[in-house]
Formats: C-alpha cells, structure tokens, sequence
C-alpha cells in the first residue's frame, strides 16, 4: 500500500465519521463542527486528485463562508439541543427502509464488481492533457467546453432555489418600517435651519 493510498483512506474514513456524527449530534454547534472536518478532509482527496484549485475553493467558500454561516445561524437562533424520543420513533421505519436500500445497493454493486483492494491502481493525473496549463485553467477548459450545459443548469436550478427562498421567506408585517424609494426621490433637498429652544424642542409638519 502506497502513501498516496493511506491517506486516501485515511480522508475517506474521516469523512464517512463526520457526515454520520452530522446527522447523530444532538447539538447543532457540533453538527457544523463536524460538517466542517468532513469539507477539510474532502480538500485533501481533492489535492490528492491533483486538483488544488477545488480544494482551495472547497476551503475558502464551504469552510470559510457557508460553513461558518451555518455556525453563526445555528447559534443565533435558539434550537432545542434536546431531542424527543417520540420524535426518533416516528421518522425510524423511514431511516431504516432507506439505510437498507442503501446497504443493498453498495452489496450489489461489491459482488458484480468483485472489487479487491489488493489490484487497485492510483489514477493519473486527469488534467494530463492540459499538462501546459495551470490547474485553474485546466479545469475551466474542461468545465466550458465538455459540460457547459451541465454547469448552466446547475446555475439555473440554484437560482430558482435562491428565488423559491425569498418567496418563501418574504412576509408582511405589521410595524415594521421600510424604504420607499419613491419617497425619498420627491422630497426636497432644501435644508430649513431651526433655532431649537432647550427643553422645548419643535414640531414637526
């Protein structure tokens, strides 16, 4: 077993560990904890594959951006670290259902394939065809050429994500003070200087 293959394993495992104390954490905090060893431990793979520029973005957006607001949010808001027993028996035929499709699937596919760790081989490079490029290149040239629609759609289904999430969150209340652009346009720029009394104060029209 090479370098390359502890380590790959090693990320892997970490990874497997952290998605599942994700969802089995009682305290949110800690579930984000989590999600952020698992993005830590995907970069490596990602360096691993020779795609640094995935890993730095894994890194510097998930980690250091969405993970974070998801820290932030988790600890603003005041959620109930307890969980109800009622509440695990009630979704626990559905988990298990899926759990064991999912162990079924990974048999299958373990049988058909007869894997054996032993005559496993560490691909190359990917990106060897752009060997003259650097790896922020390489990758657009394959992201904007091969899968230019796979990567719009993507886009596109974000958006309508981003927009379902404002509609969705937007309400009206009452009480609440907004901007009325209207408003402040047509009113005057004229500036009227008032000799204001102590204690008295003015009366505004």
């Amino acid at each position: 077993m090479t370098v390359t293959q502890l380590t790959f394993y090693i990320f892997s495992s970490v990874i497997l560990l952290s998605a599942l104390m994700v969802i089995s954490a009682r305290n949110p905090v800690h579930s984000v904890l989590f999600l952020i060893l698992a993005f830590l431990n995907a970069a490596g793979i990602f360096v691993i594959l020779h795609a640094e520029f995935l890993a730095m973005i894994l890194i510097i957006v998930y980690v250091g951006a969405v993970a974070v607001l998801f820290l932030f949010v988790v600890m603003m808001l005041d959620i109930k670290t307890t969980i109800e027993k009622s509440n695990i028996l009630q979704y626990m035929p559905i988990g298990l259902f899926i759990g064991f499709v999912f162990i079924a699937e990974l048999v299958i596919v373990l049988i058909n394939t007869k894997l054996e760790l032993s005559n496993m081989q560490i691909l190359s490079n990917p990106l060897n065809k752009f060997a003259e490029l650097s790896n922020t290149k390489a990758i657009g040239s394959v992201l904007y050429t091969d899968y230019i629609l796979h990567f719009q759609l993507a886009g596109v289904i974000l958006l309508i994500a981003m927009i379902g999430s404002i509609v969705l969150t937007l309400r009206e209340r009452s009480g609440v003070k907004r901007q009325s652009v209207s408003e402040q346009l047509s009113r005057s720029s004229k500036i009227d200087l008032v000799d204001v009394k102590s204690k008295e104060g003015i009366d505004i029209k």
